[in-house]
């Protein structure tokens, strides 16, 4: 199958070319703002699939958007006639062109072309009217909102609200390239004379920022936010991709003894924490208990053994542990225990808790195994 995309070096554009990749779609002509306008009458002789996205945002004046986001529609779309080329034809609009502005105008203009042309030429029409689109590569100072705050806040540059209250509809541009590529597919999700996408988040401005300061924060106190939550998890994701590039590093707290080192790795508020607990050769950590928190060790450098007694009784088991075979110990409550580095290198322990710690309920009882 052979597919044009316009507007290629646009923000959904390059997601969507890099998705179509993915799934082994290799015949793909790119057309953007500086490809030769001869070049689109070779793609429309031959495209058997249309993804329109090219389109004016932000000109310097309000009347390119007319021409931009309904001129060049109509371009297309009569070079399509001339080579009686009746491939689908997708094209991204706006929840905008409901509205009574420049660009909403010029946005309904471009979705009745299209319709128009579905009537004269009976080829498959999909017309999009998308809310706002957030995800990895889109341009921030421009026309997204969630772009410009995860710039400025990772790079502690001001963000203006002037209203936290509004509240925002959102699209996540993966669930957008997935809905775009079912159409392609012929398997677009419907709503009378609109396509939509089935996805579509609503959350306030101000809860947007107050997420994005979290996850910045989250260096600090090594957390982790919920996944669990949908728009969180794909924020999240957001965020990273407009980390600067010197900025991808951040340190960790190691509270090093002659005896090695513990540093914490990973806090959650629901699932504990994660630590990294290495220990000199001879060396042996823990001797403690607890009644609820309870641990997983798994050794993946070096050789020990790990103790257990339970403390109203005399028996020790013992589990020895190395990195050659990857073996995961629980450590249950009321069980003293320790670990213990025979080999002659440092051992590396992965350790979890249950619950993150709390300086003011420890949980941690000194006993000798």
């Amino acid at each position: 199958m052979k597919i044009l995309v316009t507007g290629a070096k646009g923000f959904i554009a390059k997601n969507l070319i890099a998705e179509l990749r993915n799934r082994k779609y290799t015949d793909i002509f790119e057309f953007d703002r500086e490809t030769d306008i001869t070049q689109l009458e070779e793609f429309c002789k031959d495209t058997d699939f249309v993804f329109h996205l090219a389109g004016v945002n932000r000109p310097k004046e309000s009347s390119e958007f007319m021409e931009g986001n309904f001129g060049f529609t109509s371009q297309l779309l009569e070079i399509l006639k001339k080579h009686n080329n009746k491939c689908p034809v997708m094209i991204s609009s706006s929840i905008q062109a409901k509205l009574e502005n420049p660009y909403g105008e010029s946005k309904k203009a471009g979705e009745d072309l299209l319709f128009s042309y579905c009537k004269e030429t009976e080829a498959r029409v999909l017309v999009y009217r998308l809310p706002n689109v957030f995800g990895k590569w889109c341009k921030p100072n421009y026309n997204s909102a969630v772009a410009t705050f995860c710039h400025n806040i990772a790079r502690e540059l001001p963000v203006q609200v002037n209203d936290p209250s509004i509240k925002m509809n959102l699209v996540y541009i993966d669930d957008l390239v997935n809905e775009l590529i079912n159409a392609l597919e012929g398997n677009e999700y419907k709503e009378d004379m609109f396509c939509i996408v089935p996805i579509v988040h609503s959350i306030t401005l101000g809860e947007i920022v107050e997420l994005i300061y979290s996850f910045k924060q989250s260096r600090e106190d090594r957390s982790v936010p919920n996944m669990s939550d949908d728009f969180t998890r794909k924020l999240y994701s957001t965020y990273l991709s407009y980390l600067p590039e010197n900025q991808f590093s951040y340190d960790l707290k190691m509270n090093i003894d002659h005896r090695g080192s513990f540093t914490e790795f990973l806090k959650t508020p629901d699932r504990g924490q994660v630590s990294v607990n290495i220990s000199k050769p001879g060396i042996t950590k823990g001797n403690h208990w607890h009644h609820s928190k309870n641990e997983k060790f798994l050794v993946v450098s070096g050789n020990g053994v790990i103790r257990f007694r339970r403390i109203d009784s005399e028996e020790i088991i013992e589990y020895f542990v190395s990195c050659d075979k990857m073996v995961v110990i629980d450590v249950p409550t009321g069980y003293t225990h320790n670990i213990e580095n025979y080999g002659d290198k440092d051992m590396v322990t992965i350790m979890w808790a249950n619950e993150s710690f709390d300086p003011n309920k420890p949980d941690t009882y000194y006993l000798e195994v």
